[in-house]
C-alpha cells in the first residue's frame, strides 16, 4: 500500500509540473558573430589584423499569464565572455511582473537607462572599438549599463511618453550602490516618426559620485534615419563632454548604408580627445544571416602631463568585416 500510494503520489506530483510547463510559453533564440578585423595604427603594439567574436548569446525565455491578469516572464540569457575561449557565463538571469501598473524586473538585467538611451551609435550595426583609446575617455554618448542584480521598475505607455527607474544595491557600507532612470518621447511631425530620449546614472562613491548621462534624438521617415546626441561624465578627475551624430539609409536590395561622426573631450584633462567618424554596410545575405562591413578612422590625443594614467597617444582606420546569425 506504501508503494502504492508513493507511486501514486509521484505521478500526481509529476503531472501538475507537466500542466504547469504546459501553461508557459516558452522560446528560445541564440545569435553568433565573426569579426575579422583589420587595423592601420600609429601605436605598433595593437597595429595588424585579428580573428575575434561578437556579441553570441544563447537565450531562453518563459512567459505565462496568472488567473489575477499578471504577465510572468522569466529570461536566462548565457553570453560568450571571451573572444579566445568557449567560455559562457549567466549574462542576465531576470524576472519580470507585468500588467496594468507596468513592469517590475528583478535580478540581474540591464540597468533601467538602457532603455531609453539614444545615441549615435545606434544606427551602426557593429562598432570596432577594441583598443582603440585609454578606458578613460569615451567613445560614444551612451550611459554605460551592467547586469548586476537590481529591481527596475517600468511605468506603462502614457501617449508617447514610456520612463523607468532602477536601483543596485551593492551591499555592505563602502560599496557603490546604483540609482539609473530613463524617459523617453515619441510622436510624429510632416509625415516624420521623431523620438526624443534621455538617460541618466548615478553611482555613489566616497570621493565623488559618478554621474553619467545622455540626451538625443531620433527622426525617421521611410528608410532614412538620424540620431544627433550628447553625453556627459563626471567623476574624481573625469569630466567629459561629447557628441555624435549618425545617419542610416534602407535600401531596396536589402543593403543598408550608415555613417556617423563622434567627438568626445575631457576638461579635466587638457589636451585628452577623442574623435571618430566612419561608415558601414550591412548586408543582408539570407534570412537571419547578414554581412557588415564596417570602416572607423580615429584620433586619439592626449597630454601625459596631465592625465593620472599612462595613456598612449593614437591615430588610424580600422576596417572590420562581420559575418552574424540569428535564430
Amino acid at each position: 500500500m506504501r508503494k502504492l500510494l508513493l507511486g501514486t503520489t509521484a505521478l500526481a506530483a509529476a503531472a501538475t509540473i507537466s500542466a504547469n510547463a504546459a501553461l508557459a510559453d516558452v522560446s528560445i533564440s541564440g545569435s553568433y558573430e565573426f569579426k575579422y578585423l583589420s587595423r592601420s595604427s600609429n601605436d605598433t603594439t595593437v597595429d595588424g589584423t585579428s580573428f575575434g567574436h561578437g556579441d553570441n548569446d544563447l537565450i531562453i525565455n518563459f512567459s505565462s499569464k496568472t488567473d489575477s491578469g499578471l504577465t510572468l516572464g522569466y529570461r536566462y540569457d548565457f553570453t560568450a565572455v571571451s573572444s579566445d575561449a568557449m567560455t559562457h557565463s549567466a549574462d542576465e538571469n531576470s524576472l519580470s511582473i507585468s500588467g496594468g501598473f507596468g513592469k517590475i524586473v528583478l535580478g540581474t538585467d540591464d540597468d533601467a537607462s538602457d532603455s531609453y538611451n539614444i545615441d549615435e551609435m545606434d544606427l551602426i550595426a557593429e562598432e570596432p572599438t577594441a583598443g582603440t583609446t585609454n578606458s578613460s575617455i569615451r567613445r560614444n554618448s551612451s550611459v554605460a549599463s551592467s547586469d548586476a542584480m537590481k529591481v527596475a521598475y517600468h511605468m506603462p505607455a502614457m501617449g508617447g511618453l514610456t520612463a523607468g527607474v532602477s536601483h543596485t544595491d551593492s551591499g555592505a557600507d563602502g560599496t557603490a550602490d546604483v540609482t539609473a532612470m530613463g524617459a523617453k518621447y515619441g510622436m510624429n511631425a510632416g509625415g516624420a516618426a521623431i523620438t526624443l530620449g534621455y538617460a541618466t546614472k548615478t553611482t555613489e562613491n566616497a570621493t565623488q559620485d559618478q554621474d553619467d548621462s545622455s540626451m538625443g534624438v531620433k527622426i525617421a521617415q521611410g528608410d532614412l534615419s538620424l540620431i544627433i546626441s550628447q553625453g556627459s561624465y563626471e567623476a574624481s578627475d573625469e569630466d567629459i563632454e561629447s557628441q555624435g551624430a549618425s545617419i542610416s539609409y534602407k535600401m531596396p536590395n536589402g543593403m543598408t548604408l550608415g555613417a556617423f561622426t563622434f567627438k568626445s573631450e575631457d576638461d579635466l584633462d587638457v589636451g585628452e580627445e577623442y574623435t571618430a567618424s566612419g561608415a558601414e554596410v550591412q548586408y543582408s545575405i539570407a534570412s537571419g544571416l547578414t554581412a557588415v562591413i564596417t570602416v572607423i578612422d580615429y584620433d586619439y590625443k592626449v597630454t601625459a602631463a596631465n592625465h593620472e594614467a599612462t595613456p598612449v597617444a593614437d591615430s588610424g582606420t580600422m576596417s572590420q568585416l562581420t559575418i552574424k546569425t540569428s535564430f
